[in-house]
């Protein structure tokens, strides 16, 4: 067998390997998690550990997430070396933070200088006070000053995000200069994809991307190739103001700058895929008023976040059941209401939730602004219209059909009243929070529901006793 026959074989049985630990969809698999399970069981480490080393740092945080919190410090034993600083970076912070709790601030501290120093300041910034400094005691003075620097500005900013290593030049240097310059500083930043050309104050006035350095001959001048215009990131802006610039410019890394225009750091598109995924889950579990929905978070969290807002949606549903009791001679007059009035609360429910949804997503990514409001709200009313009639005419066929035309009549047009209030509201209300520069997901739905309710309610039943259907 050959050299290429051998290196053919190798790389069969590495696949093999792979996917006898991980399924089409790159999950680990159960019997594989099982199976590790089984030798912490048995008391065999070693079998554990060789099962878990050839794992990537993401997929052995995924399998630390998937034992339960009482299997987890035998998990970490047994595979100690291999946790690293880049699986601690990739676990879950409900995970991590339970980790951390178990272990010594100077073992936190070779942990955190392990990390980029944005991920570093995500592994301590949630300890308290008393654990957070003894942790940067035990950290070299270098790391402790940039976690120091970056914890001094908001969470969820670029200063909290951006990472501090960076490579920035003069615009007087040729590319030459350049390339010789990154050949022979070995203390350089690892990872990055162009190089800040700056001012002696240090201010940026341009960029160059490596590929245009790699093709560029020796002698032209960096002046002559870098691209002057660029985007510059606030070290306060917001992380999902960042996102949407790294989206609406196709961006792969942009400098952040602090107040006096100064470059101290840069953000990268790995780290802003990590943000908008992020970001994107927030707001569909605040519209609900689920919290953080993390399955790992602590019971009594979790409790905390959605009981209050289950609380306020009761104090809504006591409205609607007041609207439904001013109407009580009319309902037991005819039965038919009672059993029809779900039908109207629930669809201007959904209609609002749809509006709602649209409404918070255009807001994070800043298709709706002040300039535009109106336009988008009266668009909105226009598609609540034609839902409105359409589904009105379905329902008071229906109703028709089984009960008397006119009450198919009246439940018809409460519809379409309770649709177009939908969409109004499903606008109205996260634009207002907005507006008041509150998250316009948190826990809309709440309020949306509630509104919608109770003007179906009060539609369909005001309509029923003015037409006298109900005697």
């Amino acid at each position: 067998m050959d050299a290429h026959d051998d290196n053919l074989a190798t790389g069969t049985l590495l696949e093999e390997q792979r996917e006898a630990r991980l399924d089409e969809d790159d999950r680990l698999r159960p019997q594989f998690v099982e199976a590790v399970r089984d030798a912490l069981e048995a008391g065999d480490d070693t079998l554990a550990h060789d099962l878990v080393e050839p794992l990537h740092p993401a997929d052995i945080a995924d399998l630390f997430e998937l034992f339960g919190r009482d299997e987890r410090p035998a998990l970490g034993l047994a595979i100690a070396e291999l946790m690293s600083g880049e699986v601690i970076a990739e676990l879950n912070e409900h995970v991590r933070d339970e980790l951390l709790e178990d272990l010594s601030p100077d073992a936190v501290a070779q942990i955190a200088g392990q990390l980029e120093t944005d991920d570093a300041v995500a592994l301590i910034e949630d300890l308290d006070n008393a654990d957070r400094d003894a942790v940067l005691a035990g950290m070299a003075a270098g790391d402790r000053a940039a976690i120091e620097n970056a914890l001094s500005f908001p969470e969820e900013s670029a200063g909290r995000l951006m990472q501090r290593d960076f490579v920035a030049v003069p615009e007087h240097i040729t590319v030459g200069d350049l390339i010789d310059f990154l050949r022979e500083n070995t203390g350089l930043a690892t990872d990055f994809w162009e190089v800040f050309v700056v001012d002696p104050a240090m201010r940026p006035i341009g960029t160059c991307q490596l590929s245009w350095i790699l093709r560029t001959p020796r002698n032209i001048a960096i002046a002559d190739v870098m691209k002057r215009d660029q985007t510059l990131i606030p070290a306060e802006m917001d992380q999902e103001e960042v996102g949407l610039r790294f989206q609406k410019y196709a961006l792969i890394s942009a400098a952040v700058v602090d107040r006096s225009g100064r470059l101290i750091g840069q953000i990268t598109a790995d780290d802003v895929v990590h943000i908008m995924s992020e970001e994107a889950g927030e707001d569909a579990l605040l519209m609900s008023g689920a919290g953080e929905g993390d399955i790992n978070q602590p019971i009594r969290q979790s409790y905390h976040e959605r009981v209050r807002w289950l609380i306020a949606n009761l104090g809504t549903a006591l409205l609607a059941s007041f609207i439904i009791a001013m109407f009580e001679d009319a309902i037991k007059t005819l039965v038919a209401l009672a059993v029809l009035m779900p039908i109207v609360a629930s669809i201007g429910g959904n209609a609002g939730t749809q509006t709602m949804a649209v409404t918070v997503r255009a807001l994070a990514t800043n298709q709706i602004t002040k300039s535009n409001t109106r336009r988008v709200l009266w668009r909105e009313m226009r598609v609540a219209l034609l839902n409105g009639v359409t589904v009105a005419i379905l329902v008071g066929i229906g109703t028709a059909l089984v009960f008397t035309p006119l009450l198919g009549l009246v439940i018809a047009i409460a519809v379409v009243v309770n649709i177009i209030t939908a969409g109004i509201i499903g606008m109205v209300v996260p634009v207002i929070f907005d507006r008041l520069d509150q998250d316009p997901a948190v826990a809309s739905s709440v309020f949306v529901t509630m509104m919608t309710d109770s003007m179906g309610f009060f539609a369909f039943l005001g309509l029923a006793v003015a037409s006298g259907i109900t005697g």
